[in-house]
């Protein structure tokens, strides 16, 4: 069985020209990611070219980004019941002058970043561009000092009009306007976004890929959906972050739409009688054979409550921010944090 309407865009943005602002990690985020979305026995995304791409290090450039959305709006055009999923993992930085917002691809010029950086405004005009049914972002970013470890904690030397800040609320739920779809961000307000301790991947989308295969589903289950990733993201991310020396992470969401699939749940099998199991050490997200087009010259190598979706569709215990239908519950935080 697949999950034969899926498309995807995943970008790791790994090794930059800029050498001190290279995040390796991000590159073994976007390669876990592709291989559990794809594997016929978890997600069941189609694993050829014409459905998922992953731009990676040298691929991961401000023009392959955007060629990737561009594919997509046409995939979503020629497909009408497609799912859409955007995934990027890499640093995003404010002007500290202006408040734009940029994601920094491989290609970023340090002495011009405006103009060599992915905006805010070309951002959400491409996603914009995707009329999907359903449409699904993922921004696992953060501050300039960002995806650093408990002991690895210094900032990094931005030029003079960047500041390090974190993804700007506004921005997610900018982008989840419209119906069908569906922001998600590693971390809100001045938080970081951290890596876990044996710096295999980033906290967040580690626990993201378990939430893809299942962890936040119960027992006969066939899909994942929002309101699953949602559950285990909020229970896990700010957890794992504490136990880094009590560091702080809550993920953010926002919504207007159905509690729609994002994947399959076994290839469609459902989880057995016993719920999902984490898988022993060393045998977590085993790749798996993939295709995918790499653009480029990279290689492939607390706040505990319960939340109901629209309509009222349960979601679950969950913690931090969490927008549905375009009212963000704060659950008591300042929103001057963003």
């Amino acid at each position: 069985m697949k999950f034969e309407h899926g498309y995807a865009l995943i970008v790791g943005v790994g090794q930059s020209a800029y050498s001190a602002w290279s995040l390796p990690v991000t590159v073994k985020d976007a390669k876990v990611l592709v291989s559990v979305l794809t594997d016929p026995s978890l997600c069941a995304y189609p694993a050829s070219d014409d459905h998922m791409r992953l731009l990676v290090d040298e691929g991961a450039t401000r023009a392959n980004i955007r060629h990737g959305l561009e594919w997509l709006a046409q995939c979503a055009k020629a497909d009408r019941e497609a799912t859409v999923v955007v995934y990027f993992s890499g640093h995003g930085w404010t002007a500290s002058k202006s408040g734009g917002y940029y994601l920094i691809p491989h290609d970023v010029n340090p002495f011009d970043i405006p103009a060599s950086a992915l905006s805010r405004v070309e951002f959400t005009g491409l996603l914009r561009g995707i009329d999907a049914r359903r449409f699904l972002v993922f921004l696992d970013t953060c501050h300039a000092g960002g995806m650093a470890t408990a002991k690895d904690d210094a900032a990094l030397s931005l030029p003079q009009p960047f500041i390090q800040a974190g993804f700007p609320k506004d921005l997610a739920r900018d982008l989840a306007q419209g119906q069908g779809r569906a922001v998600f961000a590693s971390s809100r307000g001045d938080e970081r976004s951290w890596v876990r301790r044996d710096r295999s991947m980033s906290i967040y989308t580690y626990h993201l890929v378990e939430a893809l295969q299942g962890a936040g589903n119960r027992s006969g289950d066939t899909v994942v959906r929002l309101s699953n990733l949602v559950t285990h993201l909020s229970l896990t991310v700010p957890e794992s972050a504490r136990e880094l020396g009590g560091a702080r992470q809550t993920p953010f969401y926002d919504w207007s739409t159905e509690d729609f699939a994002v994947a399959l749940v076994r290839g469609g099998k459902g989880l057995p009688a016993e719920g999902w199991q984490e898988p022993a050490a060393g045998e977590q997200f085993a790749p798996s054979a993939y295709t995918a087009t790499l653009t480029g010259s990279g290689a492939i190598a607390q706040d505990d409550s319960v939340a109901a979706g629209a309509g009222g569709i349960a979601i679950g215990r969950v913690g931090g921010d969490l927008s549905l239908g375009g009212k963000p519950n704060n659950q008591g935080d300042n929103d001057d944090a963003a």
